[in-house]
């Protein structure tokens, strides 16, 4: 019989950060709805504002100056096509796809830009209100991974655990 000291999922350190970001995120997905802008996924806004700014621009390069990878930007292009944001069309070579904004998208652009401000700004002001800021935690958490990374430190301890070596 299992006790709760037997389930690892019932410590964890990353659930209340993960919980975070997911409840700020749902607030931004009600701002939106409260607008009328139906069926846009937050993490698809930043596309949005990445071409309105610069234009037409390859799968490649969305992926790039978003810091993604080209599968996951394929696929969220994919869905924001499929629901009226974008459009694409052979780009330069035949491997290759441009990327546009619809009307729609378009249309709701300078609503989202706004946003995207407010919300920064939102965070500024929240930052000013904690004793050690969300950024400054991440910039410390990078540094200390710079001299090992998540990567070492997690097989450091599966190294050290039979479970982990013996099966």
């Amino acid at each position: 019989m299992l006790t709760m000291s037997d389930d690892p999922t019932e410590r964890s350190l990353w659930r209340p950060v993960v919980r975070l970001l997911h409840d700020m995120d749902q607030d931004i997905a009600r701002v939106y709805a409260d607008n009328g802008i139906a069926d846009l996924k937050t993490n698809w806004v930043a596309v949005i504002l990445k071409l309105q700014a610069r234009g037409p621009m390859t799968i490649t390069e969305l992926a790039r100056g978003l810091d993604q990878t080209h599968s996951a930007m394929s696929q969220k292009v994919a869905a924001m096509r499929d629901k009226g944001w974008l459009t694409t069309e052979p780009g330069p070579d035949a491997r290759s796809k441009k990327v546009r904004l619809t009307a729609k998208a378009e249309q709701i652009a300078g609503k989202l830009a706004a946003e995207w401000n407010a919300t920064e700004a939102s965070l500024e002001e929240l930052e000013t209100q904690l004793p050690y800021p969300l950024t400054r935690v991440a910039a410390d958490i990078r540094q200390a991974l710079a001299s090992k990374s998540f990567h070492d430190r997690i097989g450091e301890k599966l190294a050290r655990d039979r479970r982990w070596r013996d099966t």
